[in-house]
């Protein structure tokens, strides 16, 4: 069985790829989630990164937040990846101290859950990412990943997007849009659940405006409420509109 880490903005990617490296058989032993602190990020979803922790801590799966101030690449990752890969006894304890929660920034309104602190007792073999077409964040990975000695898995990469989201549908997947940057896409999108007659929306704006129907040309972002892997969350929103694009601010977020 091969050990692993997946990097999670708590996206509908890195939510799949979480399940499809459980469907393997490998075990998951860490969600790592980069939270860049600028105003923007080509690689790393800004919006609810808090989120991936918040089912890392409903699957069960011990969570590795890493702040990063500037998107300089994969820098801070790969120095946080490193006893993971080598081994180490330190830090021993899975448990969260105040300073730990307070480095994590974790939302001031939402009730810490009984999240595992991730530790580095135990070698990974692989990382697993949910990119599907960004050549510039996969090639990242892939070169840090051969920096680090362990392999890189991209299982979603090139997959078809209209096939891409009805898989998620399939699986169960309660994917909800988070933010939309797009025409065709109103205020109205703000928080819905991906489903077959939202699918069906996005095919036909792709058809009249080249829109992509999973999102990858930064017409939306997404969080995951509910997945195969981990139980369902709740949460309350409030919605942030300006001009032609607007995104969600996450008031309140828990396990049900």
């Amino acid at each position: 069985m091969m050990d692993v880490a997946v990097l999670s903005s708590g996206g509908k990617d890195s939510s799949y790829a979480v399940w499809w490296a459980i469907m393997k058989g490998w075990n998951v032993r860490l969600i790592i989630t980069l939270r860049v602190t600028s105003e923007d990020s080509m690689m790393y979803q800004l919006e609810g990164t808090s989120m991936a922790g918040l089912q890392a801590a409903a699957g069960n799966i011990p969570w590795l937040p890493i702040l990063q101030q500037e998107e300089d690449g994969t820098d801070s990752l790969e120095q946080a990846l490193l006893p993971f890969v080598a081994g180490s006894s330190w830090p021993r304890s899975n448990t969260w101290s105040r300073q730990n929660k307070a480095a994590a920034r974790w939302p001031e309104d939402w009730p810490w859950p009984e999240i595992e602190r991730a530790t580095p007792n135990r070698p990974i073999q692989g990382i697993v990412s949910g990119a599907l077409r960004s050549d510039y964040q996969r090639t990242r990975i892939d070169c840090m990943a051969e920096r680090l000695g362990i392999h890189s898995f991209s299982p979603l990469w090139h997959m078809p997007a209209e096939k891409h989201m009805q898989n998620l549908i399939e699986a169960g997947f309660d994917v909800r849009f988070s933010a939309v940057a797009a025409e065709g896409l109103d205020e109205e999108w703000l928080g819905k659940q991906l489903n077959e007659e939202i699918l069906e929306k996005l095919i036909l704006l792709n058809k009249t405006n080249g829109l992509n129907i999973d999102g990858e040309g930064g017409e939306f972002e997404t969080s995951v409420l509910a997945a195969p892997w981990f139980r369902p969350l709740t949460w309350t929103i409030e919605n942030h509109w300006k001009r032609q694009s607007g995104r969600i601010k996450i008031i309140h977020a828990a396990i049900k």
